[in-house]
């Protein structure tokens, strides 16, 4: 059902000194910051070889992203991405399967411009899942 690794995507509290860090110590090519306000975020990709880092950087007070700040002050992997050929499909099968969807069940447009869901972590190690449409 998943296939190719989409994304690691990772809170940080500074977004300017994260790009610095990625930028210049690691050699990474780094987006602009693209704010994104249905979902409380502002991201910046880094472009791998064989996948994308998602930083992210709370955008407003009711960002789940400040949320996840306050319990990991120093920031850290926040969710992984995987995707998916059928995001309806895969959802239908994960429900069924006893996986909890996050929010209403349906997709939403992500950061990528695609639809995307995400998935409780309690269900899949403690790791949240968000699942792309390809």
């Amino acid at each position: 059902m998943i296939g190719r690794l989409n994304h690691v995507a990772i809170a940080v509290g500074n977004l300017a000194s994260a790009m610095k860090l990625y930028r210049e110590t690691l050699g990474a090519e780094v987006s602009e910051p693209l704010p994104q306000p249905a979902h409380g975020v502002t991201v910046v990709f880094i472009q791998l070889p064989n996948t994308k880092i998602e930083l992210l950087e709370p955008l407003g007070e009711a960002s789940p992203i400040a949320k996840f700040l306050e319990r990991n002050p120093d920031g850290g992997i926040h969710h992984i991405c995987y995707e998916v050929d059928d995001l309806l499909a895969a959802r239908d099968r994960l429900k069924a399967g006893g996986a909890r969807v996050l929010g209403d069940g349906e997709p939403k447009i992500g950061a990528h411009g695609k639809p995307v869901l995400f998935l409780h972590p309690k269900d899949f190690n403690g790791t949240l899942i968000e699942l792309e449409q390809i």
